[in-house]
């Protein structure tokens, strides 16, 4: 009679420490992004309720949806974002510059003297004769 109620007893504690564990293990990836400060916190920890009933079918993606994000670098397109503007104001400056140097293109061309188109001839007889 002993060894039937610690047998029932065993199977109580059995069943409730596999229920706890699991709830356990369905509030890892809430955990994670609580502890990221994730903005989509209460979302992942629904999901994670709701994958209990789907035998922890969703759990992956709940574990990898509460990795993704970090407080420092967001969802990780900060770098992207900060090359972006860099390279933004890298070319407003080159815009800038070519503006500059065509506006002086201008006045250069309109204060220098007209040159006088050169014929072949003079000019392969000025080649040769700086050849020699």
């Amino acid at each position: 009679m002993f060894l039937d109620y610690f047998a029932l007893g065993l199977l109580i504690f059995v069943a409730l420490v596999m229920f706890y564990g699991i709830i356990a293990i369905h509030d890892i990836p809430y955990e994670i992004a609580k502890e990221r400060e994730h903005p989509h916190q209460d979302a992942i920890h629904y999901a994670g309720w709701v994958s209990l009933f789907t035998l922890h079918a969703l759990w992956p993606f709940l574990w990898i949806w509460a990795t993704l994000w970090r407080k420092d670098r967001g969802w990780g397109f900060q770098q992207i974002q900060n090359e972006q503007v860099l390279l933004q104001s890298q070319i407003t400056k080159m815009e800038t510059q070519i503006q500059l140097l065509q506006t002086e293109l201008t006045a250069l061309k309109q204060h220098a003297p007209p040159q006088q188109p050169m014929n072949p001839a003079s000019q392969n007889k000025n080649n040769d004769e700086g050849n020699q």
